[in-house]
């Protein structure tokens, strides 16, 4: 699996970008090229969606936009194109909030998909994102503090300090372990 691509911006085009990486030339699908710059280097963060027809490389500015285009993957009817055509549409945090607000009307008028797929991705991804998506990574974290020779109840009290901004269980481990200081 590609998760990243490093190089020179060859082209851009409407909604992809042409990467340079060690002599090769590598087309990389993107909700917004325009962000880059020919000429320059970029860093992208990506994911290799494989199909019987080929392969295609899809990129993002960071990690978290691409964990989130593979979480709306994950609902049942949705593939590459429309991912990214939802994140063409709306930024992650506002697709974030009306997920995990249940907001159905932000979904099919705002990002401009069926009412059908909103409401899947609503009941699939509601309790993935928003506040209560961190109550799973945060027992992992627990359990690291505790490893790394945090008393329980320090190691709740670092939970208890962790931003709701923090996503992620790597981002949230940080936050908790640079709380303690």
């Amino acid at each position: 699996m590609i998760r990243q691509v490093r190089g020179k911006v060859v082209s851009i085009g409407p909604t992809s970008a042409i990467v340079e990486v060690a002599g090769l030339g590598i087309k990389v699908h993107m909700s917004s090229p325009q962000s880059l710059s020919e000429g320059r280097e970029a860093c992208l963060a990506t994911h290799l969606a494989v199909k019987q027809d080929g392969m295609d490389l899809y990129g993002f500015p960071d990690a978290l936009d691409r964990d989130f285009f593979e979480l709306i993957l994950s609902v049942s009817g949705v593939g590459p194109k429309t991912a990214q055509s939802v994140l063409r549409r709306a930024p992650r945090e506002a697709l974030e909030g009306a997920i995990s607000a249940r907001d159905l009307t932000y979904l099919t008028k705002v990002v401009g998909i069926g009412k059908k797929i909103a409401e899947k991705m609503l009941v699939e991804l509601a309790d993935k994102v928003g506040p209560r998506a961190h109550e799973s990574q945060d027992g992992e974290v627990f359990d690291t503090l505790v490893a790394l020779g945090y008393t329980e109840r320090e190691a709740r009290k670092a939970l208890q300090n962790i931003p709701d901004s923090a996503v992620g269980k790597d981002v949230r481990l940080k936050a908790a372990l640079s709380s303690g200081q």
